[in-house]
């Protein structure tokens, strides 16, 4: 089976699920140069729990975890399987990290579905989530990831999906295509360490914009699973696309294990 690669797509507003723009696009032709999956695991923002987990039922339910947008954001069903199976092999890889079976509680976040919708339309590759762990530290999520690699030789593609720069106090709706200096700045650190030494992204809680970029951490973590992928394999990420919205929000995406495809930026 061709090995996955891995990849940190940056998902922004809620509205992107259902709109045609830069990044979206950039979604799609990812989902398109990517061989088929046997299944994807998805590491979203949007599960920041006190726990490891691992959603493990076969028919997900679709979550829409946001508030006050349009009627057709609630509407969207993104209808992927799960694949209850995989528990066990995620289990094992991560051992001695403890990962629980959610069963019932959880299912595809917006994190996931915004996403996955333009890259995988056809909801018809089975869909995980793993939870991130609110209680652990930053390396533990570098290491976690790193586990993970040798999922990507069975076919399972492993999507981090969040915001190198997240800070919704900060947003302002006059800035919908451009980024505070404050903001750029830390997120071409991050690129610098993503394209060069993705290991020690792990670290950037001590760069002097990190307070006003990163807030809290649940958006910048999921990287974190794809920057472990590369340390593991030898490789370092490239970039898919980036961008700024809102002035605090950075869109840029990553993949790692490929040749990131051409996006129409139109």
């Amino acid at each position: 089976m061709t090995v996955m690669p891995a990849a940190f797509l940056g998902h922004g507003n809620p509205m992107n699920a259902i709109e045609d723009n830069r990044y979206t696009r950039a979604w799609r032709v990812f989902g398109q140069a990517v061989p088929r999956p046997r299944a994807i695991l998805v590491v979203s923002a949007h599960w920041y729990l006190h726990a490891t987990a691992m959603t493990a039922m076969p028919r997900p339910r679709t979550i829409h975890d946001f508030y006050g947008f349009p009627r057709e954001l609630y509407d969207v069903d993104y209808g992927a399987p799960g694949l209850p199976e995989l528990y066990e092999e995620v289990a094992d890889v991560v051992h001695p990290t403890w990962v629980g079976a959610d069963l019932d509680s959880w299912g595809i976040d917006h994190g996931a579905w915004s996403v996955l919708r333009h890259a995988f339309p056809d909801a018809d590759v089975p869909v995980v989530q793993l939870s991130v762990n609110a209680l652990e530290p930053a390396d533990h999520h570098l290491r976690l990831g790193a586990a993970l690699a040798p999922l990507r030789e069975d076919g399972v593609l492993v999507i981090g999906s969040g915001n190198v720069v997240h800070n919704l106090a900060a947003v302002s709706r006059t800035m919908p295509d451009s980024g505070y200096d404050w903001a750029h700045r830390f997120d071409e650190r991050v690129r610098e360490l993503m394209l060069e030494r993705p290991t020690e992204v792990a670290a950037l809680d001590g760069h002097p914009d990190a307070t006003l970029a990163v807030p809290t951490p649940e958006h910048l973590l999921p990287l974190l699973y794809v920057a472990g992928i590369a340390g593991a394999t030898g490789t370092t990420a490239e970039l898919l696309v980036d961008g700024f919205t809102d002035g605090s929000l950075s869109m840029a995406s990553y993949t790692v294990g490929m040749t990131p495809p051409v996006v129409d930026v139109g």
